[in-house]
C-alpha cells in the first residue's frame, strides 16, 4: 500500500511538468515554422514578442536550429534571438485590408469624379 501511494504522489506531480513540456515544445515548434514562413532578408519583416514581454522589430537576417538574428531596419544592428524565448511572431508585410481600402475609396472617387464631370458636360449641350 505505501509503495502505491509513492507511485500516485509522483504521478501528481510530474504530469503537470509533462503537460509543461509537451506546451513549451509545441510553441517551440511553432516559433520555427512562423520564422520560416517569413523567410530570410530584408522584406522578412517582423516584430517578435518574447516571452518577458519585451519586442523585437526588424527583419529576419538568418535562421539557425535554435536561434534566429533580426536586424533593425534602421541602425541595422543585430539581435539574437533563441526560438524558446519567442512568444509570438508577427509579420510587418504590409497591411492588406488596409491597402484594398485605399483601392476601393480611390476607384469609387474616381468613378464618382467621371460621373459629375460628364453630367456637367452632357448639361451644358
Amino acid at each position: 500500500m505505501n509503495k502505491l501511494s509513492y507511485l500516485l504522489t509522483l504521478l501528481l506531480i510530474l504530469t503537470p511538468i509533462a503537460h509543461v513540456a509537451a506546451q513549451t515544445q509545441n510553441n517551440l515548434e511553432k516559433s520555427k515554422k512562423n520564422v520560416a514562413k517569413l523567410g530570410v532578408g530584408s522584406k522578412a519583416k517582423a516584430t517578435i514578442t518574447l516571452n518577458d514581454g519585451s519586442k523585437v522589430k526588424g527583419y529576419v537576417y538568418s535562421a539557425g536550429d535554435e536561434e534566429f538574428v533580426v536586424r533593425d531596419r534602421q541602425t541595422d544592428s543585430p539581435t539574437t534571438v533563441r526560438y524558446a524565448d519567442v512568444k509570438n511572431v508577427d509579420d510587418n508585410r504590409g497591411h492588406r485590408n488596409a491597402m484594398l481600402a485605399a483601392i476601393i475609396v480611390g476607384a469609387g472617387a474616381a468613378i464618382t469624379l467621371a460621373w459629375v464631370f460628364g453630367s456637367i458636360a452632357a448639361n451644358e449641350r
